[in-house]
């Protein structure tokens, strides 16, 4: 990047003589044309005048005497006079004793305008000419050395390509900044050895890898994965968005993309880094006119610099994207992108290393158990887990303590998915009870059914849109589940629903998201993972096209009908076995409710002591040797949320129900 706004300033002078130089010209020409149409007048001597004026009709319109010099100049009717006839006039000759008032009072008799001006001769064209000229030049001059000094597009590289470039050895990254992605590291690694070695390979017979493709969700360290290839292997960095080579007119792209691996062959051997390549790579359609032609045109250009690498270029291209599905076939065949390379979430190991990485610079206390904070965000990425550790910082900083402690590091991570408590909101006693026994439902079940990601908190605090939250700690990652621990979940879901209406005997709208993942959970259970012994092992999902646009449904009717009954029986069996627990033990959820009234917030500790004395006091004794972090620090930091495990089908990717929403209302 510094070397273009060096480049910028050096031809700034270049470009704004061109500019300057073609303003000129175009002033000059008109100047001519109007120095000719002044010569275009016809000279009369003064008994010519005189006859022209007194004649009827009088054929002089306008004149002009000017005292210095002694000339009459003027301006002939246009009546009666041809096209090709000049319209001004001189007069040659006249006695000196005709410029008086008498003289001015018979050309005014006869119906001509009289008018005194100074001369300046051609010297008063010329200012006339030239001074809005210099006044545009300046204005020009104002605008486009704004536009520079800005960071502006420059007029005369409109088919260029604005890109940041990074010098060889600029950029700091290297492998030891990544974490989480152990996988893609070593397979990037190879990368680097070409670069630095590119020989090693080519003994055998073996060529530079064209193009690596990085898929991947958001936030999970592509780009710095990229940064990390150059940092490590000493070469320039070429950093570019998909969307800057695509202009409303048709052409720039390619003239873009041109450009981009022109410099890039310049400055070989180096990376090209495409961000967001999905934005210019998509699938080029048949029936697109029009709109699709510059993306189309600009996609081609691509594949064509991508084929014309030679052995001697040493140039590599990766490109990141989260939606691969939607790449143009053309773009990822082997030549173009040898390599796809996954950047998955971390798993629970993955994010401890990357909370290590970010906490190098944050003073942190050493009871801080990173691997809980790890289990207890799966589904977080590394910029988000970034975000969580910078967020309990300045939580710790304004709490005035003297370091980042663990209750800090847990309410960062709720702050981060669920947004801070709202203490500022005011809830009857009933509102609270109706909440607790809500909550109250949840965490039972949690707690006595066998097959479910155990309890961790309770809480009827407000945050986000959530009344109260209860909040799972799976002990592990997840990458599939059994029926048992799906219909275990869905029993945990109507837990809320199920205390409400044994305890409140009515019901509320606060467990709509229950219902919500209950009946996904169901619906997936039948249409996906043929776990119903009446459908069979047979996928029912509704297909749609890749852009999401038409459904199509290869079931019948009748087998419709079935999934949606289905579907209601799993749910209301698990719906009556929530009632029936719940129902069990009665008397814990009161104990529960009335802790949560008067404590609002229970850690898995203090929920255990309770249903083991089922003595409020013993909870109380506890809490005053083991007070939670909102009573030692002034500030509520407590976890309040529940997280969904992520599951997969056989390691086929199948996501379950990772929505981030909490439990209750």
């Amino acid at each position: 990047m510094g070397n273009n706004r060096r480049n910028n300033n050096g031809n700034f002078g270049k470009q704004l003589f061109v500019w300057l130089a073609i303003i000129l010209a175009f002033s000059l020409m008109f100047g001519m044309n109007n120095l000719q149409e002044t010569g275009k007048t016809q000279k009369l001597s003064y008994d010519e005048f005189v006859h022209l004026v007194e004649e009827q009709p009088p054929h002089i319109k306008s004149v002009k005497l000017d005292k210095g010099d002694g000339e009459i100049a003027g301006v002939f009717h246009s009546t009666g006079r041809s096209a090709d006839q000049p319209a001004n006039f001189t007069v040659q000759g006249q006695p000196p004793s005709t410029f008086n008032l008498e003289f001015t009072k018979w050309l005014t008799d006869h119906g001509v305008k009289v008018a005194f001006t100074p001369s300046g001769g051609i010297w008063e064209t010329l200012l006339y000419m030239f001074v809005p000229t210099l006044l545009l030049i300046l204005f020009l001059y104002f605008i486009i050395g704004r536009s520079f000094r800005g960071g502006g597009m420059n007029p005369f590289a409109f088919g260029k390509m604005r890109v940041n470039m990074l010098d060889k050895g600029a950029s700091k990254k290297t492998f030891a900044d990544v974490a989480g992605v152990d996988e893609a590291r070593e397979e990037v690694k190879e990368i680097v050895d070409f670069l630095r070695n590119p020989e090693r390979a080519e003994r055998l017979g073996g060529r530079l890898p064209r193009g690596v493709l990085l898929i991947g969700p958001p936030g999970t360290g592509k780009t710095l994965l990229a940064k990390a290839i150059a940092g490590e292997a000493g070469v320039p960095f070429f950093c570019i968005s998909g969307s800057d080579f695509i202009e409303m007119f048709v052409g720039v792209g390619a003239s873009r993309v041109r450009d981009l691996f022109g410099q890039a062959k310049e400055n070989s051997p180096c990376i090209i880094f495409l961000d967001e390549i999905d934005a210019v790579g998509r699938k080029r359609m048949n029936d697109a006119p029009g709109g699709g032609l510059e993306a189309a045109q600009t996609l081609n250009a691509i594949l064509v610099e991508m084929d014309g690498f030679t052995s001697d270029d040493k140039i590599i291209v990766i490109a990141a994207t989260n939606r691969a599905d939607v790449l143009d076939p053309a773009l990822l065949r082997p030549g173009r992108f040898d390599r796809r390379i996954n950047v998955d979430l971390p798993d629970v190991k993955g994010r401890e290393e990357i909370l290590k990485v970010h906490i190098r610079n944050v003073k942190v206390s050493p009871e801080v158990e990173l691997s809980t904070i790890a289990r207890g965000t799966p589904t977080f990425s590394g910029a988000e887990l970034e975000n969580v550790v910078n967020e309990a910082a300045l939580i710790a900083a304004f709490s005035e303590r003297n370091a980042v402690d663990q209750a800090c590091f847990e309410e960062a991570r709720d702050k981060v998915r669920w947004g801070k408590e709202k203490k500022s909101r005011v809830m009857s006693d009933n509102d609270r009870r109706d909440t607790a026994y809500h909550e109250a439902g949840h965490a039972l079940l949690m707690k006595y059914l066998p097959n479910v990601t155990p309890f961790h908190k309770v809480s009827i605090i407000p945050r986000g849109r959530a009344l109260g939250l209860t909040m799972q700690l799976p002990e592990k990652d997840e990458y599939s589940s059994t029926q048992k621990k799906l219909l275990g979940e869905i029993i945990v879901f109507f837990g809320g629903r199920a205390a409400e209406e044994l305890f409140l005997h009515d019901i509320s709208t606060g467990a709509s998201n229950d219902i919500e993942r209950a009946t996904r959970y169901a619906r997936a259970m039948v249409c996906e993972w043929g776990m119903t012994d009446e459908l069979g092992i047979v996928n029912y999902n509704i297909k749609s096209n890749e852009e999401g646009y038409s459904f199509q449904r290869e079931f019948s009717e009748a087998t419709a009908e079935m999934i949606d009954r289905k579907v209601r029986e799993i749910t209301e069996e698990c719906y009556h076995k929530a009632k029936n627990l719940l129902n069990e033990h009665k008397e814990d959820v009161g104990l529960v409710v009335e802790a949560l009234m008067e404590f609002e917030v229970l850690d898995r500790d203090g929920f255990n002591l309770l249903l083991e004395t089922r003595s409020l006091d013993a909870l109380r004794d506890y809490r005053q040797t083991h007070a939670p972090a909102s009573e030692t620090s002034g500030e509520d930091l407590v976890i309040l949320a529940e997280e969904d495990a992520e599951a997969k089908n056989g390691g086929a990717g199948i996501k379950l129900a990772k929505d981030d929403k909490a439990k209750g209302k």
